[in-house]
């Protein structure tokens, strides 16, 4: 089988074609890989964020319970002692009642930290985007809020809001025990709106004396989070003279939630690769009706020497290149978008608002009422500020190997009609 014929031949086939079939067909194929990585990313860059949320500022990537409060320091060395652990942080935490200016009282989470536990955990810190003040618990009346409690509660920076504590205030004897008083030192911001609307930070030795209630904690952040395993293995094995400690993983946490956006993801991702589907039956309707019109040119071929195999490669390098040539495109068309999603839908917006501007003055002479402006996004309506995006490299060799592989298939299979030509039967009557 010689290649340099077989080339010349595919490629006049698809650049001197009779119809437009394969550029609608490249298209078909760009389009879909375009929007592919474009809904992928932008579902990846929600996904993560709140993932990230929960493991980075929750539930850490391991947690160390039961043990007493004199051994917290002699578990922190041991756990820095294993490759990968970056920190390991003591926390209490426990539900109580917030009640600032208004009278109304807010049910919020209470997290117990210590003062430098912004140094020791970056990631923690990183997640929390202070919009006032920022993590300071020197203090012990000091209080950190998340942006929408603060909002529900009305205060600000350097007021000062009551703490209940529901489970001090149930167990003491005394009226006054569960109740405190702290000054705001930072309003945070997440993204993740469970957390700015119901979680606070305090002094963890502040915590103790407002909830006696609740257990000591160790969260351990690793390095690789998916190496978890490996980092639990080798906890065990240093932690066995602790009786009755309990060690856990962060997917443990969270299993049902992180299983629904995996499941979300998984569903998208078919529904959306339906696409290529419909381009791969368009293709190999093309490439069948190809065979077909050059049913003379085919047996020509095999009549001068050509076997089935070259005559079928002929058309796998035709459905080939229109794979590659449209899978291509939608590679890079897709990763400029996803790479640049605000600026993308700012510019929608705009050319929206443009036209609607334009509607509304010619709506103001025939003396009709104004529309309001587009926003794909509304901060009023959804609890973001930008569309966020995250690009996961082998996804996007996925895509791009599924939209060439669905071109090459087509191309393959439509190809088989042409190794059942006989020279014989096609030139009996030329």
């Amino acid at each position: 089988m010689k290649l340099p014929w077989i080339l010349f031949i595919a490629f006049r086939y698809i650049f001197k074609g009779r119809s437009n079939s394969p550029v609608l067909a490249v298209l078909g194929i760009a389009v879909g890989v375009l929007a592919l990585i474009v809904i992928i990313a932008v579902m990846n860059g929600f996904q993560l964020g709140f993932i990230e949320s929960i493991l980075e500022i929750s539930s850490y990537h391991l947690r160390l319970e039961s043990f007493s409060d004199e051994d917290v320091a002699g578990l922190q060395n041991i756990m820095l002692s294993i490759p990968g652990v970056r920190a390991a942080v003591p926390f209490k935490e426990f539900q109580a009642l917030a009640r600032g200016r208004r009278t109304s009282q807010q049910a919020v989470l209470v997290r117990g930290l210590n003062e430098d536990a912004a140094d020791i955990d970056k990631l923690m810190n990183s997640r929390l985007d202070f919009e006032d003040g920022f993590f300071d618990l020197s203090d012990s009346e000091n209080i950190l809020l998340g942006s929408e409690l603060a909002r529900r509660l009305g205060v600000g920076m350097g007021d000062t809001i009551t703490l209940f504590s529901i489970t001090g205030i149930i167990s003491a004897e005394d009226d006054e025990s569960g109740v405190e008083t702290f000054f705001v030192a930072g309003i945070f911001r997440t993204g993740y709106y469970e957390y700015d609307c119901s979680w606070a930070f305090i002094n963890i030795d502040k915590s103790a004396l407002l909830d006696n209630e609740s257990e000591l904690k160790l969260g351990i952040k690793i390095a690789n989070r998916f190496q978890d395993r490996n980092v639990l293995e080798q906890a065990r094995k240093k932690l066995n003279e602790y009786e009755n400690i309990k060690l856990s993983s962060w997917r443990d946490y969270n299993r049902s939630f992180f299983g629904a956006l995996r499941t979300e993801k998984l569903f998208m991702f078919i529904l959306v690769g339906l696409i290529f589907i419909v381009v791969g039956l368009n293709i190999f309707q093309a490439q069948r009706r190809s065979v077909m019109q050059r049913r003379e040119e085919i047996g020509l071929l095999r009549a001068v020497g050509g076997d089935k195999r070259a005559v079928q490669a002929i058309f796998v390098f035709d459905g080939g290149l229109i794979g590659l040539a449209g899978a291509g495109i939608g590679l890079v068309l897709g990763l400029a978008i996803a790479s640049n999603i605000p600026q993308f839908f700012s510019g929608i917006e705009i050319i929206v608002n443009s036209v609607i501007n334009l509607i509304n003055v010619i709506a103001i002479r025939l003396g009709l009422g104004p529309t309001g402006n587009f926003y794909v996004f509304s901060p009023t309506v959804f609890y973001i500020k930008e569309i966020p995006s995250r690009i996961i490299f082998h996804e996007v060799i996925i895509i791009f190997m599924f939209g060439f592989l669905s071109a090459l298939a087509a191309g393959w299979i439509a190809s088989r009609k042409a190794t059942k030509i006989q020279p014989a039967e096609v030139l009996r009557y030329e």
